[in-house]
């Protein structure tokens, strides 16, 4: 069973061009960006975690490791030493990614909407059950209360 040969041409330029619609979409192209800049980023955080909050607290503490603390119980052994790293690397992430990226984002945000005129409210509450209705609605869609 051989095809003509202008139908499989058309048949590869219809599947290929599809790909190509699907590939060159904003949403699979801003996706991809954002997992390789989110790597190269987790590598980051990592490696300030690793070799400058870590060593300060190995400082303060005089203990950089705490994985081998550990107990044990009929044999099997509780690594709670490991729990400990887990917790300090978490909050240390979190607290860099917080003052790091959130707060200065939020900022820049911020200043950048300061000039910003409120828009007109498209909706109000109703009185009867406060829930959100259209600012034109004469009654309320959820609890049948005549609005003003």
């Amino acid at each position: 069973m051989n095809m003509p040969i202008d139908k499989t041409k058309s048949v590869v330029k219809n599947t290929f061009g599809g790909f190509k619609q699907f590939v060159l979409r904003g949403n699979v192209v801003d996706l991809a960006v954002g997992v390789l800049v989110g790597g190269a980023f987790g590598t980051l955080v990592t490696s300030l975690v690793k070799d400058l909050f870590t060593p300060l607290i190995a400082a303060i503490f005089k203990r950089p490791d705490f994985s081998s603390l550990m107990f044990t119980i009929n044999g099997s052994h509780f690594l709670y030493g490991d729990f400990i790293n887990a917790i300090i690397s978490f909050l240390i992430i979190a607290l860099t990614i917080y003052f790091f990226v959130v707060l200065p984002v939020n900022a820049l945000v911020a200043r950048s909407h300061k000039g910003d005129i409120p828009l007109d409210p498209t909706t109000k509450k109703c009185p009867e059950c406060l829930s959100e209705i259209p600012i034109d609605a004469k009654r309320c869609s959820f609890c049948t209360q005549p609005v003003e």
